[in-house]
């Protein structure tokens, strides 16, 4: 059967090469899938298997062919980097046989073998629509496990139920797809899913998956569900277990629990990042305070006498259930930017949004500036609102947070507060000796700064020398 792809011209002419050198190259993996999909994707990931060539050769003909790092040592894989027109490396492999030899991800050997045939070297994939291959020179879909099948019928199912479980990931990697992708879990698979070790596995490897379904599922309600369903919190997030035992108030969420109204929330903050796809470290930062922001509602809710539930002093009190998470999915720092802090000062100030609305009349310009110190207040909005819109049924309009954004914005503090005026060198050029005075004059102007009474560097200086007890002549 055939199938339409537009390849980069840079890897055209890498299949081109490897087909002189006397290889047989398929496209395989998610390109294949999300072509059948009709999805588009930016920045898309290339996954190569080569058959019919020994793995010098192949070492050969890529570096003839852009910048090649070999990963593994019993098994390589070649990563072909400057390839024009794709964003990241390409991967290219040789058909490989899989065996389990201990226990975990890790337990697995791997041994490389190009003459394997199409079907054997399809059945170590994990899922049925993983397992194409694509030929760029006849533009013909290999598909020796139905995977077109079962992405037309949106059907998740394991390739060979025998080795499936021989790779527990494979059931986040499940949970991430079947959301991605808004798939139906085939019955069997879900079983043998429900059924993996998961803490065999490495947090990095759990954080992955669980990435993928926060920043690529349209609903990641999805995925966190059928890791309910199948008893994976227990071990991947014990921390939200509590939250499926906590009601709340009927008059903030006519129905459900905490847990319902997190999954809602959720699936809001999802649709807040759209414009923060090129900005990962950020987008993460507001889906994980999005997970997060009622992890304290657990240990601090209760029944009053006017026949209300609440949640009294539960933002700061979700710190620590939220370190501890943080914490098994080793969430430090990405790409220079720390999402472990931005995740603690979302998860709490997601109330200050409105908060600050409902005294709006007397929230003064500094306050908010004060805020941007702890706070990023442009994701803060995000997950505010994400809070606010996780609320049905109901009818819940977000005036608080689109007033808090456009103040954030007049205020240009969207992301940091402002910068300060005053720096430690014009403080010494008044003739400050080095030491503590000069950090406690310019903490001291800067505090002005965040009110409005200082705007300039003229302002700032005359500010320095009232401090230091001197007229601006002097």
């Amino acid at each position: 059967m055939s199938l339409s792809m537009d390849l980069p011209a840079g890897l055209t002419r890498l299949l081109e090469a490897i087909r002189a050198a006397g290889g047989r190259p398929y496209v395989v993996g998610g390109a294949v899938r999300d072509a059948l999909f009709e999805r588009q994707v930016e920045g898309q990931d290339y996954d190569v298997e080569v058959f019919s060539l020994n793995v010098e050769e192949l070492e050969r003909t890529l570096s003839r062919s852009g910048q090649v790092d070999a990963v593994g040592q019993s098994f390589r894989v070649f990563k072909v980097s400057g390839v024009e027109g794709v964003t990241g490396a390409v991967d290219v492999s040789l058909p490989r046989r899989d065996s389990k030899v201990g226990p975990g991800h890790r337990g697995i050997a791997v041994e490389g073998d190009p003459s394997l045939s199409i079907e054997e070297a399809a059945r170590r994939r994990d899922f049925t629509m993983n397992a194409l291959l694509w030929d760029s020179q006849t533009r013909q879909l290999l598909d020796p496990w139905d995977g077109r099948r079962d992405v037309e019928g949106r059907v998740l199912r394991a390739v060979d139920a025998r080795t499936f479980g021989e790779d527990p990931l494979r059931a986040l990697r499940a949970v991430q797809l079947a959301a991605r992708y808004e798939l139906s879990v085939e019955p069997a698979t879900a079983d043998l899913c429900a059924s993996m070790p998961l803490d065999e596995l490495p947090s990095e490897r759990v954080f992955g998956e669980i990435e993928k379904l926060l920043l690529q599922a349209r609903r990641p309600s999805r995925g966190l569900a059928l890791m309910k369903e199948w008893g994976m919190l227990p071990t991947v997030a014990p921390e939200l277990l509590p939250l499926e035992e906590t009601p709340q108030d009927p008059g903030w969420h006519p129905e459900g629990d905490v847990w319902v109204h997190t999954l809602q929330v959720v699936d809001e903050a999802a649709a807040l990042i759209a414009d923060l796809s090129d900005d990962r470290p950020r987008a993460l930062s507001v889906m994980l305070g999005a997970l997060c922001h009622d992890l304290g509602k657990p240990g601090t809710t209760t029944h009053e006498d006017d026949g209300h539930i609440r949640s009294r002093g539960h933002e700061e009190a979700g710190i620590p259930p939220t370190t501890a998470l943080l914490d098994r999915w080793n969430v430090h720092t990405l790409l220079g930017y720390d999402v472990r802090a931005q995740v603690f000062a979302l998860v709490a100030q997601h109330l200050k949004p409105g908060l600050l609305y409902d005294a709006r009349d007397q929230v003064s310009d500094g306050a908010i500036r004060r805020l941007a110190r702890k706070v990023e207040p442009d994701l803060l909005y995000r997950v505010a609102k994400a809070d606010c819109l996780g609320r049905r049924p109901g009818d819940f309009e977000p005036v608080a947070m689109d007033w808090f954004r456009e103040r954030v914005r007049r205020l240009k503090v969207e992301v940091r507060p402002p910068d300060r005026i005053l720096q430690g060198r014009d403080v010494l050029a008044l003739g400050v000796a080095p030491g503590p005075e000069v950090g406690r004059i310019v903490k001291a102007v800067y505090e002005l700064q965040l009110d409005g009474k200082v705007t300039t560097l003229e302002e700032a200086r005359a500010e320095a020398q009232r401090i230091l007890g001197s007229s601006p002549s002097e």
